[in-house]
Order: C-alpha cells, then sequence, then structure tokens
C-alpha cells in the first residue's frame, strides 16, 4: 500500500484537534494520548521500521499491537 502524499493543512488541523486548550508538553501528550485513543482501531497490524535502543523490537519485525499504553499519572505539584 502506497504513502499518501503529506497534506500540510490536514496534518495542521490534526495537529490543532489534538492539542486544543493544552498548556505545557505534559497536557499536549495527554491531548495526543486521548485523540489516539479515539481514533485509532484496535487491533492492527504495524512493522517497525527503525530500531531504538529501548526497544525489544528489530528493524522490519511485524507486530500485533492490541491497545494504547496506560495511561501515566501526572505527579502532584506543591504550590508550598
Amino acid at each position: 500500500m502506497a504513502k499518501p502524499k503529506k497534506d500540510p493543512f490536514r496534518e495542521d488541523r490534526i495537529h490543532n484537534e489534538a492539542i486544543v486548550d493544552t498548556y505545557g508538553p505534559e497536557e499536549q501528550a495527554l491531548g495526543w494520548y486521548y485523540y489516539l485513543g479515539n481514533k485509532m482501531r484496535f487491533p492492527f497490524q504495524a512493522r517497525c521500521f527503525v530500531a531504538q535502543v529501548v526497544s525489544p523490537l528489530r528493524k522490519g519485525e511485524a507486530v500485533e499491537v492490541r491497545r494504547l499504553a496506560p495511561k501515566m499519572p501526572v505527579p502532584a505539584t506543591c504550590s508550598c
């Protein structure tokens, strides 16, 4: 299956939809987490195209993605 060409207007629309009303990188990450959780359909097949030191996957290896990783708790901040 051929990869579609990038559409900058579509990319900008998706980016703005995912991080609307967010402040800071933590809220933006959560925005993307919930956006992707609502848009993606599980399970699906994925293929590793770049090996990473922290990943057990090798380049070219295929896996079945069953769900998003669990959300990490945000540490409480003190306003002392």
